[in-house]
């Protein structure tokens, strides 16, 4: 969860000024947290209380209003008792990685995932985004077999995972879909060799950056071990004390424990 954070944190800073190159600050002076932290962090509240989505992404996404939600999405936070609304963007994989952590099989992992989905982006694409996410984290955690999680992933999504970065990169452009940023996020994490190599490669894409980094950084912890303390404190610098009190919490129940 700190790796999905951190991602995004440092992906923000290129979401409006995309780069296709794995140089940059790691931790821009201007970076930070945007909707992709307020969300995952909803979704860890949920897990650690009463696994009502809405209500937490709704009353954590109120406390953070200028976070950068997208237009539909902001409508439904705003709206008590709003509907979910067939999107199939990319904001139903990251804020997903809590579920790759709290559950102990994939099934339940699969079923989790598409309740986080639901509330919002019941579109199948929206659902099948974020339990290819979360499904992918739970893999990293519970096997760190990379050809394994490729395996499992594509066949079970259909998504194309034999690509490589240097192939996608020039012509990939800001693409807020599931369908075309999780697979991309994926092989991120799939060509890497440490967290940050990961979220390296993925800002490199040129793409969303900080749901690209935020959703391959989740997998890139789960797969390489906790995040360098360096990070961690840069981290717990940005977030707000209300933000980084769950994510302590969660962190403690169900991360640190396996990572011990």
């Amino acid at each position: 969860m700190i790796g999905a954070i951190a991602g995004d944190i440092i992906g923000s800073i290129y979401e409006a000024n995309p780069i296709k190159t794995k140089t940059f600050p790691l931790f821009h002076p201007r970076c930070r947290f945007t909707d992709d932290t307020v969300l995952t962090v909803a979704a860890a509240q949920a897990i650690l209380t009463d696994r009502d989505y809405g209500r937490w992404f709704r009353e954590i996404g109120r406390r953070h209003p200028h976070a950068g939600y997208g237009g539909s999405f902001i409508r439904w936070l705003l709206t008590d008792a709003a509907p979910p609304y067939n999107s199939w963007g990319n904001g139903a994989a990251m804020r997903v990685s809590p579920v790759g952590w709290a559950f102990d099989d994939a099934a339940t992992v699969l079923e989790e995932a598409a309740r986080t989905a639901e509330v919002t982006h019941n579109h199948p694409e929206g659902i099948k985004g974020a339990q290819a996410a979360a499904l992918a984290v739970f893999l990293a955690r519970t096997t760190g077999d990379k050809a394994l999680i490729k395996t499992k992933i594509s066949q079970r999504f259909g998504y194309d995972l034999d690509r490589n970065l240097d192939a996608i990169r020039p012509a990939y452009d800001f693409d807020v879909s599931c369908q075309g940023t999780v697979p991309e996020a994926l092989i991120a994490f799939l060509e890497a060799d440490s967290y940050e190599d990961t979220v390296r490669n993925a800002v490199s894409l040129g793409g969303d950056s900080d749901t690209l980094a935020c959703i391959a950084g989740a997998i890139a912890e789960a797969y390489f071990g906790p995040v360098a303390p360096e990070l961690l404190e840069r981290v717990k610098h940005r977030l707000t004390p209300d933000l980084w009190i769950i994510t302590e919490q969660f962190y403690r129940r169900f991360v640190q424990r396996q990572q011990d």
